[in-house]
């Protein structure tokens, strides 16, 4: 192995547009769509073919999910922006909260 990380892993772009379409159990068109309104963005090979990952899946499943619902795709990329904006807050939280020291009791039982 050569460090650069795994070999397989949610971040890794290793599909092909039709793979990742056909995994996702939609048409290619409409994954090239989801991309044009900002709603996923695939990795590119040296080449500048779309490769997908596992996280680019579970991201296109959330897709299906929310316009099965009826909303439309600007609707989706606020829904999206907003996951994704809150995943970055808790991931923050949780950090602060890691690097916090523990508070000194005093023996006392709360009541």
């Amino acid at each position: 192995m050569s460090g650069d990380g795994p070999v397989h892993g949610p971040d890794r772009a290793v599909y092909a547009i039709s793979v990742a379409a056909e995994l996702a159990g939609i048409a290619v068109q409409t994954l090239r769509l989801y991309e044009q309104h900002g709603l996923i963005t695939p990795a590119r090979s040296a080449g500048g073919t779309r490769r997908y990952s596992g996280a680019d899946l579970a991201r296109l499943e959330r897709i299906s999910e929310l316009s099965k619902q009826g909303i439309n795709l600007a609707g989706i990329g606020r829904i999206l922006e907003l996951e994704d904006d809150n995943a970055v807050l808790t991931a923050e939280r949780d950090q602060l909260r890691a690097d916090a020291p523990e508070p000194e009791s005093d023996g006392r039982v709360a009541g």
